[in-house]
């Protein structure tokens, strides 16, 4: 398998001839107008998601972490194209979506299902549970009858640890655990390979949130799916990841594998985010606490340099005019820091 610093940028004929990266991002940018001119044109742009890169191994699990406002929930919405991004890749098993109409990306588009972070409001309280679930078999004409629409429903409830009863019940009859098990179902309802886990547990507590996690890795092995998982806690994330990118303020700041990431902690920003977070178990050598202070810089067409400078206690000249460059620093481990030059 390439490592990940052979992976950074890859040209179009060289991603396809590698076979073990299911999902590849490339140089990928999603830009909200901020303001606009008397007739309408954008001025300037947030920049949401900038610049981003990775790959994801088929029957892996990405881990995404980052402060709320990072772009997480973005990159996945432009993943399962809710968004169409303003420039870069989304390259799905060899193909590159972003070359494709909407009429030839529905194929891929049923293959990329997302699961929310609110199981209530990601439900239409109008509609019965096994009717929610049948929806995207219905759309994608994946059975040929009711019967067997039906039969897959009660099939997908069992697998999500429901009872078939529950198929004629409405959303505000479930608690919010199993509100969270439909919504998976319904995502499973349509065969995907690749699903978006945007906050999938962060609305339940703790007890249920385990029950969940459990049953998405339990599905990953049953049906080889592979996972963007999108959380801010991080014992979640470590737990369910098999590599981790960290993000902050549209950009990827730090890539590994998780044990690299959460044991070598490079970039000021990472070593930050993890103080922030009590750890579970508790380290055996109790860790310098690092403290974000400074003011946030704008993502709002951003200045040139670190976007962390502002608050970083490491920060020189160079860091606040010149963007870092990614440094490989450990077998599978790269960090976008001037520390490391």
């Amino acid at each position: 398998m390439p490592e990940i610093k052979d992976l950074i940028s890859l040209d179009e004929n060289e991603y396809l001839k590698s076979n073990d990266y299911f999902l590849g991002v490339e140089d990928l940018c999603m830009y909200f107008p901020a303001k606009k001119a008397a007739f309408g044109k954008p001025t300037s742009w947030i920049h949401a998601v900038d610049n981003v890169t990775f790959h994801v191994p088929k029957g892996k699990t990405l881990g995404v972490v980052g402060e709320s406002g990072c772009g997480k929930s973005t990159l996945g919405k432009v993943l399962v194209h809710l968004y169409e991004p303003t420039s870069g890749r989304v390259i799905y098993d060899g193909v590159d979506l972003t070359k494709l109409s909407g009429r030839e990306r529905r194929p891929y588009v049923q293959k990329m299902q997302m699961v929310w972070q609110d199981p209530y409001s990601s439900l239409d309280p109008r509609m019965h549970a096994g009717d929610i679930i049948a929806e995207p078999i219905r759309n994608f004409h994946l059975a040929s009858s009711e019967k067997e629409v039906n039969e897959r429903v009660q099939e997908l409830l069992h697998m999500c640890g429901l009872f078939p009863e529950d198929a004629e019940k409405f959303p505000h009859q479930f608690s919010g655990g199993q509100r969270q098990r439909i919504c998976i179902a319904r995502a499973l309802a349509a065969n995907p390979e690749f699903v978006v886990c945007d906050e999938a547990v962060s609305a339940l507590d703790v007890s249920i949130q385990a029950q969940i996690i459990n049953l998405l890795k339990d599905l990953q092995d049953q049906l080889k799916l592979t996972y963007l998982f999108i959380s801010h806690d991080l014992n979640i994330v470590q737990f369910i990841s098999d590599e981790i990118i960290v993000m902050y303020l549209g950009e990827v700041v730090e890539r590994g594998t998780r044990d690299t990431v959460y044991e070598n902690r490079a970039h000021p920003y990472t070593r930050a985010l993890f103080s922030a977070t009590p750890e579970f178990p508790p380290p055996k050598e109790k860790r310098k606490r690092e403290i974000m202070e400074g003011e946030l810089m704008s993502p709002v067409d951003p200045q040139p340099g670190c976007r962390f400078a502002n608050r970083c206690p490491h920060a020189t000249d160079k860091c606040r005019s010149v963007s870092p460059e990614w440094k490989v620093i450990g077998e599978n481990h790269l960090v976008r820091c001037w520390l490391y030059e």
